[in-house]
């Protein structure tokens, strides 16, 4: 049994399907900025240090991910899951979180699964605004342009939440309400579990509301409070086109950061970065350049347009493109050239090496200052297995060469363009494997002489008239 706590704790709700995403994927899978958006929630969760996240999630298989994925985001926290066998509400969602909390009496602050876009700043707010005022409750409040869908805040004189009312059930007057619901919201753990045990589903709907817990509250000589929140705070996915607004959310988030952090970005609006993308500082990125998940740039590096990086480090003074791809694995060294439609993978390119056109390195150590010539490729597949190439520091590699993995080629070695090399190449030597390059003098006046006759003879003769 989990010791008692007078610490902060966490419930994410997660145990919608993607009926309305129109998808066999969990809801809370499908990803923004590179990352599922549970690991968004999460993430804007772990600086609180809560003791122990409880996951609710749904019993089909496939919700299994969402713990892992949850995991990932923070490993460091305690997160386990609750099952919600029969989908009854918000209200009884939490219930299930119970026994994971039995002992807990701390803040418990109440999360959905669905909403990426929540930041640390509101979670510390609520938890701060709850712990000064002693409310049993404190809600996050947003003020939407539209507000016909979203339930209402009945606040008191005194600026107390007394209820909060669905947008079906409100009369006209409570329809006029500026403020609404969010969908945040902590609670003192102490009278959280008993508040739930209270909870009638005597609605519509057959179900147990969360957020009726505030009324309940009242009732039983409790006050409750709200913070105010920003309107991208609250933004909630239920569809595609919901997934595709909270994507330009995020990225305008993520831009922002990272020009205030120290970058340049030409065109801003046509760079997108995964939520854990990591700039340093006097990084120049041009226009239509693409991060995937695992990307950290170094400082004084310059991304030219339409490049695509993703799982890969990019060490201080490099240069990168136009139009490279940069696979997982590829480390990238201090002032190297990666040049236009290069494609680099699982590959070390060390500090002043060169790969400037249209060549593949894959599986490979390219040394320092090393030279890889026009239309390089390394084969590092055999049609069963993946080898490596080993290239030595000062090498050069002429333009159009194959290098036939496994094989070395030695410091300050020199391969002819053109070659397909296939056995190891020591230090310094010079190697070129091609075929024997024949002349035949006046070859082509012969040839050309004879294919014009050969036309010439083929056409149809044409009668006089």
């Amino acid at each position: 049994m989990p010791r008692a706590t007078s610490d902060l704790a966490v419930i994410v709700l997660a145990a919608g399907l993607g009926t309305r995403m129109k998808s066999k994927l969990p809801k809370v899978l499908h990803r923004i900025a590179g990352a599922p958006m549970i690991a968004h929630v999460i993430a804007a969760a772990a600086p609180l240090k809560p003791s122990r996240v409880v996951l609710v999630v749904g019993p089909e298989p496939e919700m299994a991910a969402v713990e892992t994925a949850a995991r990932a985001a923070a490993p460091k926290l305690s997160i386990v899951s609750a099952i919600q066998s029969e989908r009854l509400g918000t209200g009884h969602a939490v219930r299930q979180a119970a026994a994971a909390l039995k002992g807990h009496r701390g803040d418990v602050v109440v999360l959905f699964g669905d909403t990426p876009m929540v930041s640390t700043q509101t979670l510390q707010s609520l938890v701060r605004t709850r712990r000064r005022s002693r409310h049993a409750a404190v809600a996050a409040s947003f003020r939407p342009l539209d507000r016909k869908l979203f339930a209402r805040l009945v606040i008191d004189p005194r600026g107390r939440l007394e209820r909060i009312v669905e947008a079906r059930d409100a009369t006209e007057a409570e329809a006029r309400i500026e403020l609404c619901n969010a969908g945040v919201i902590a609670f003192d753990g102490a009278v959280l579990f008993d508040l739930l045990g209270r909870l009638r589903n005597e609605n519509a709907k057959r179900e147990y509301y969360l957020f009726d817990t505030i009324a309940l509250a009242w009732a039983n000589g409790h006050s409750c409070g709200h913070v105010e929140i920003p309107v991208d705070d609250a933004f909630g996915i239920d569809s595609r086109l919901a997934l595709a607004e909270a994507e330009a959310m995020f990225q305008q988030r993520l831009r922002r950061r990272a020009l205030e952090d120290g970058a340049t970005m030409v065109a801003p609006e046509t760079v997108f970065l995964a939520a854990d993308t990591r700039l340093g500082r006097d990084v120049v990125i041009g226009p239509h350049v693409v991060f995937g998940g695992g990307v950290v740039i170094g400082d004084d590096v310059e991304i030219k347009p339409f490049s695509h990086l993703e799982s890969c480090t990019v060490s201080s003074g490099a240069t990168i493109g136009p139009y490279a791809r940069l696979r997982p694995g590829a480390e990238i060294g201090v002032g190297v050239h990666i040049g236009n439609f290069v494609e680099i993978k699982a590959a070390r390119v060390e500090a002043g090496a060169k790969i400037n056109h249209l060549s593949y390195v894959g599986d490979a150590r390219i040394g320092a200052k090393a030279n890889i010539g026009a239309g390089t490729i390394t084969c590092n597949y055999d049609g069963f297995e993946k080898f490596r190439t080993e290239i030595g520091a000062g090498a050069f590699v002429g333009s159009n060469s194959a290098l036939v993995a496994p094989v070395s080629i030695g410091e300050d070695a020199t391969i002819g363009a053109g070659s397909v090399i296939t056995r190891d190449v020591p230090a310094g030597a010079l190697a070129v494997a091609r075929g024997e390059q024949r002349m035949i003098e006046g070859w082509s006046r012969k040839f050309r002489g004879r294919r014009t006759a050969e036309r010439a003879a083929s056409r149809p003769q044409r009668g006089k008239g």
